[in-house]
């Protein structure tokens, strides 16, 4: 299985983590780290991640684009999720 087709599952798994989290505890959004910096912290985390177990060893890098792609995809279902909820989310 590619790297970018994992990494893109993994986003999805984030990004409704995220959102779940936002609808079941919404006081969370005024922590010192917003809720979108824990998703770039998920594509850090999955380059390291696969850095370290060896998946990137066969000249398999995740690239720029993939990387943006993921980070939108987490993004977006960090957003829909609790819209959908109507739980009122502000990002910045």
């Amino acid at each position: 299985m590619a790297i970018d087709k994992l990494f893109f599952g993994y986003m999805a798994i984030v990004g409704i983590a995220v959102g779940g989290a936002l609808v079941a505890m919404p006081s969370i959004q005024n922590l010192a780290f917003k809720p979108y910096v824990w998703i770039v912290l998920a594509v850090v985390l999955f380059d390291v991640g696969a850095f370290l177990l060896g998946w990137r060893a066969g000249g398999e890098r995740l690239l720029m684009p993939s990387r943006m792609l993921g980070f939108v995809v987490g993004l977006a279902l960090m957003l829909a999720i609790p819209a959908l909820a109507g739980t009122p989310v502000h990002i910045f």
